[in-house]
């Protein structure tokens, strides 16, 4: 039925109008419209004279305001009431007057009573039905409400109004994101966010629509303008519910998906309960883990194997922000249709302090399924005894997410094959019967590029490929830390990748960079450092001191100075705390982020005392490995002992047990050594003699260009702390580094300097190889006098020192000296020593390859036959190095062993070919082709020499071709 013709309607929703039926109606002056709202909007009630005119005027009303007032209400009663013989409309009381209408008369009226309408349909179940309410009540706006009317009750009016009308939109948007509406709202959201910058829930609703909508980076650009205009117009930052969100779009909440709810009208029957279907929403932008979530599939879709009668449960660990809630999420969704009866959900805040109660969780889970709240029991334990009987016989996958333990985990399990459990945790839980762990680690760095460009933007990342990689590595390609990165660029539009990559290569600030509002990934890191007991917390920190790529069980026990046996439960409670990894038994290291934020710690709590006490016993520990190694490894050489450290004993006790140490922990051990000659207050003497014994891995082939940087670090540091003594051992080290990189010249240069300070500090005893090194380098190059006078030097050293395998070694090199210099016979008396005493004697490759020469050009292989063949059963039996191999190949043809000359041979080319410094290969294999062309015996000694100038023309040596080329008859081409 419509409205009677004669019926009166208003309208203050927009410029103040009246109509009569379908005629609008003349109002008069704005001022005298403005005596119609105030009456209007007092819904038929008494505003008197003083009302009117504080509401027309303010505190400065006109002399003759009150009569004004009577003008006004005479006009308004001969526009709205023609018909006299109606009742009055605008009537007198007192000294003032009232407006009699209905309720329906007035837009603002019928607009009040559709959005509490709409609230009773939104309480009662109908979200629709309050969403087309909500529209219709917005529809009865038309622009500014009371446009153009003066006076204070007017303006104050208009904002009232105003928010209404706001606080009403904000209702049906939230509505319309709870029904899955996020698409269709968000260009209704950003208009009004536009319109009203300084409107915090707007710019909530705002995010949570993109967020939802797969546009992560657009909702983190909102809250990047919110800081921005609140910052510049009130001087404020956003209010925690924004910041809130903020951090959980971060962090990818699956908590922020619209709940899946059937809507429906109400007053009908209510429907029987449907399956619960708690998961959170799948994240938008999930990126990698194919494999992993593969795999994960198959297991939680297979169903229950024959006869088995047990629940399949996975369990994904791993540390903070390595990705385990999404995945185990998106995973979830991936798999959800294979359980028809439902998906519960509950987050066990397993890493806080406020852990969840599995009773509280189970009632949950019971009123999820339909258990009336009045028949919930209330202990744990019959809790747990109805919710497998609920789920008995059905089909229900239960995700336990960010559990704590096995104890937490353990009542909340199904007690039915049907079923399946997805968990996931930090710690690495144990007692639980698990059809699968996963240790989750961080995204491959093809992942991690992939997940910045879905949150920063593709474009930005394919324009600074490079500077996207060195992003990702700096974030350690941990989820958490390339989403928090990816948010903080795409909030700054302009920023360049390469710059904000500079900002992250900074360790000491790098945690600091990666915090976006409240989110932080010191804040993930801190809930499970917070529940270590005192002595965990310490060795945590502790033991993220070192440099290098890990570190091992006995090197722990040392830095934390412990019995090893103490330090490995602690080292292991901490991996199964997800704090530490182990890559293999025994080894342990860190993620890059948690081994800054664990040192950061370390300053806080330590002290520079403790820090530096615990890297000092390290260092020492180091020493006295490397002292062993050595001591078993070259037992006949001379060398300086160094005393070990009365609390600890070496990680090893036989010679395979040694080159095991030094394969595995070099890189840590040089990387120590170069962090505690780095600190000014660190151990120098010890460094000394740690870089001093470190030379053997030049034997071993083992990081020989880092080693060369470490002594040359060593050097500087003991020249400038005045420590002659270290900086000659140093240097001893720095010498060898120098000529096993082939710079000679350098190397020269620096062997006359350790021998001027081991000769002027008075330790040319613990020195003594420099003194017969010289003595060699003297007799390579042919300078005979010179050569003759430093064996003859070298050789009284070694005498006093009563060294007999020095002594048979320099007889060689003597005889060497005699031989390219005729006439010098006065040593020969060297060369009488037996061959097979000097074959016990002297069994180092350097010195019996010397021998070769002397007995293969001075005395002819035959003189000495038969000691060599009593040499080679030695070497063989003792000694397998690639040098070792070259020689004794050259010793067996020498020997005019020939059956075995061409599979020796063989074999030294495929032993050198293992050694991984490529400028080693290169020399060893040189020397092999020295040796068989000086015995002009071996015919393929052309393609060890042709080998070794490939090597080193593939890694840019020209000094080193040039010898070879000689070697080979050939002539370096001419360059321009």
């Amino acid at each position: 039925m419509g409205r009677p013709d004669t019926e009166l309607r208003f309208a203050v929703l927009g410029p103040v109008r009246a109509w009569r039926g379908t005629t609008e109606l003349e109002l008069g002056a704005p001022q005298q419209q403005a005596m119609l709202a105030a009456l209007l909007l007092r819904r038929n009630r008494t505003a008197s004279a003083g009302d009117l005119v504080d509401a027309l005027w303010g505190e400065e009303p006109p002399a003759r305001a009150t009569g004004t007032l009577r003008t006004y209400a005479s006009r308004l009663r001969r526009a709205l009431e023609a018909d006299r013989s109606r009742p009055e409309i605008l009537v007198s009381a007192g000294d003032g007057y009232a407006l009699r209408v209905p309720a329906n008369a007035l837009d603002s009226a019928v607009f009040e009573e559709h959005v509490a309408a709409a609230a009773r349909a939104r309480a009662g179940g109908d979200p629709a039905a309050a969403v087309d309410l909500l529209r219709a009540a917005d529809g009865m706006w038309a622009g500014t409400p009371l446009a153009g009317l003066p006076g204070p009750y007017a303006e104050a009016q208009r904002i009232r109004l105003g928010e209404r009308r706001l606080a009403a939109l904000r209702t049906r948007l939230e509505t319309e994101l709870e029904l899955g509406r996020h698409t269709t709202v968000v260009e209704e959201l950003t208009a009004l966010v536009d319109e009203h910058p300084l409107h915090e829930p707007l710019r909530r609703l705002l995010m949570l629509a993109l967020y939802r909508g797969g546009r992560r980076a657009e909702a983190l650009g909102v809250f990047s303008a919110a800081e921005r205009v609140l910052g510049e117009e009130l001087g404020v930052g956003p209010d925690p519910e924004l910041a809130d969100l903020h951090r959980r779009i971060l962090r990818g909440d699956p908590g922020l998906a619209a709940p899946a709810r059937p809507a429906g009208p109400p007053g009908l029957p209510a429907p029987p309960p449907a399956p619960p279907a708690q998961l959170p929403s799948d994240v938008p932008d999930f990126t990698g883990r194919a494999e992993i979530a593969a795999r994960l599939r198959a297991d939680l879709a297979a169903g229950p194997g024959e006869g088995s009668q047990a629940t399949r449960t996975v369990l994904l660990s791993g540390i903070g922000g390595v990705g385990k809630s999404a995945l185990a999420v998106h995973v979830a969704h991936a798999v959800r249709d294979h359980f028809p009866d439902g998906q519960l959900y509950t987050d066990l805040r397993g890493a806080g302090d406020d852990p969840a109660d599995p009773a509280e969780v189970l009632a949950g889970f019971l009123r999820a399924l339909g258990v009336a709240e009045t028949t919930i029991p209330a202990g744990r334990q019959e809790r747990a005894a109805l919710f497998r009987s609920r789920l008995a016989g059905r089909r229900v996958l239960v995700l336990l997410d960010d559990a704590r333990d096995a104890a937490q985990v353990r009542p909340l399990l199904p007690g039915t094959p049907s079923c399946a459990v997805l968990v996931t945790g930090r710690a690495r839980t144990t007692g639980l019967a698990l059809s699968r762990q996963v240790d989750l680690d961080a995204l491959a760095p093809g992942e991690a590029v992939a997940l910045l460009a879905r949150i920063a933007g593709a474009d930005r990342v394919a324009a600074e490929p490079d500077a996207a990689g060195q992003v990702a590595a700096a974030c350690g390609f941990l989820p958490l830390a390339v989403r928090i990165a990816a948010a903080r660029l795409a909030a700054r539009p302009a920023w360049r990748l390469a710059r904000f990559a500079e900002r992250l290569a900074r360790e000491r600030n790098r945690l600091a960079e990666l915090r976006a509002g409240d989110l932080a990934v010191t804040a993930s890191f801190r809930l499970g450092y917070d529940q270590l007991a005192p002595d965990l917390a310490r060795a945590f920190r502790l033991l993220a001191l070192p440099e290098g790529p890990g570190i091992s069980l006995p090197a722990a026990a040392a830095l934390l100075d412990l019995p090893a046996d103490d330090a490995g439960i602690l080292v292991e409670s901490l991996v199964d705390l997800g704090l530490l990894e182990s890559s293999q038994p025994d080894r342990y290291r860190y993620h890059d982020l948690l081994r800054l934020f664990a040192r950061t710690l370390a300053e806080e709590e330590d002290g520079p005392a403790g820090r530096r006490a615990a890297l000092d016993r390290l260092v020492h520990h180091h020493l006295v490995a490397a002292t062993a190694l050595y001591q078993l490894l070259r037992p006949s050489r001379l060398f300086p002992a160094v005393p070990a450290a009365p609390w600890r004993t070496p990680p090893f006790s036989d010679l395979d047990g040694a080159v095991a140490w030094a394969v595995h922990e070099h890189a840590s051990v040089l990387a120590v050594a170069r962090q505690a000659i780095n600190d000014p207050d660190g151990p120098l003497e010890a460094v000394t003699e740690l870089v001093l014994v470190m030379v053997q891995l030049i034997d071993l082939g083992m990081g020989v260009s880092e080693l060369h940087e470490l002594a040359d670090a060593t050097v500087l540091a003991a020249h400038r702390a005045g420590h002659a003594h270290g900086e000659a051992r140093a240097r001893y080290t720095l010498f060898w580094t120098l000529w096993e990189l082939r710079r000679e010249e350098e190397a020269r240069a620096e062997l006359h300097r350790v021998t001027a300070l081991s000769t002027a500090t008075g330790q040319w005893k613990a020195l003594a190889p420099a003194f017969i090194i010289r003595a060699v380098t003297s007799v390579h190059r042919d300078r005979a006098g010179e050569a003759s006078g430093r064996c003859d030097e070298a050789t009284a050293m070694v005498a006093a020192l009563g060294v007999r395998a020095s002594v048979a070694f320099l007889s060689s090199l003597v005889l060497m000296a005699s031989h390219t210099e005729p006439g010098r016979i006065r040593h020969a008396r060297y060369g009488n020593l037996p061959g097979e005493e000097l074959s016990r004697e002297l069994w180092t490759v350097v010195g019996w390859t010397h021998m070769v020469y002397v007995r293969a050009r001075a005395l002819h292989p035959p003189a000495g036959r038969d000691g060599f063949r009593t040499m080679l059963d030695i070497l063989e039996a003792r000694d397998r190095t690639p040098e070792s191999m070259a020689g004794i190949a050259a010793l067996h043809r020498v020997t005019e062993l020939a059956g075995s000359t061409t599979q020796l041979a063989e074999e030294s080319l495929h032993v050198s070919g293992a050694v991984d410094l490529e400028q080693r290969r290169a020399r060893l294999l040189t020397v092999l082709g020295r040796f068989l062309a000086g015995i002009r015996a071996y015919p393929d000694n052309d393609i060890c020499l042709q080998m070794a100038l490939d090597t080193l023309d593939r890694i840019g040596s020209p000094a080193g071709t040039a010898g070879v080329r000689a070697l080979l008859g050939e002539r370096p081409a001419l360059t321009g």
